[in-house]
């Protein structure tokens, strides 16, 4: 069973409440979601896309988040998974390929993390995102509207 885990690109167009996209989002999830798959949102991805909601204000947006949280499933932080990033960033520090610079919190750690963790209950997991880059340095990232359903 394939899990794929949304990343805020995604996950920003799922859930804006005006844009024209918003619906051709939907429906990408849901061709993803073929009863053979299904979608998590990470909390970390939901952090980063919740703090600037929250700056912009934009309260349809976070009813669209909220709704989705309570749809798909979700994937907590815990202190696993943050020593798990901890150990990651830092190869990646000494390998000489940084996800981000030195004083950033690097999310795209923190997120292949937990997809990571998420992996260890024997699922496939896919980060799905609209810039594959740098997370693909860790976990099976893809992106999310080439992936095939």
């Amino acid at each position: 069973m394939a899990a794929f885990f949304l990343d805020t690109g995604p996950l920003s167009l799922i859930t804006h409440p005006r844009d024209e996209r918003r619906e051709e989002a939907r429906r990408r999830l849901l061709t993803l979601l073929d009863g053979e798959s299904f979608a998590v949102l990470p909390e970390i991805a939901d952090y980063e896309h919740r703090r600037k909601l929250l700056h912009l204000e934009s309260r349809g947006s976070l009813r669209h988040l909220d709704a989705l949280k309570e749809t798909i499933g979700y994937a907590p932080l815990t202190t696993e998974v943050m020593l798990r990033a901890a150990r990651l960033w830092a190869e990646a520090r000494r390998r000489g390929l940084p996800t981000a610079s030195e004083r950033a919190l690097d999310i795209d750690v923190i997120l292949a993390a937990q997809a990571l963790d998420f992996a260890e209950n024997g699922d496939e997991v896919i980060v799905a995102t609209m810039n594959p880059r740098h997370l693909s340095r860790f976990v099976d990232t893809r992106d999310w509207r080439e992936i095939a359903p």
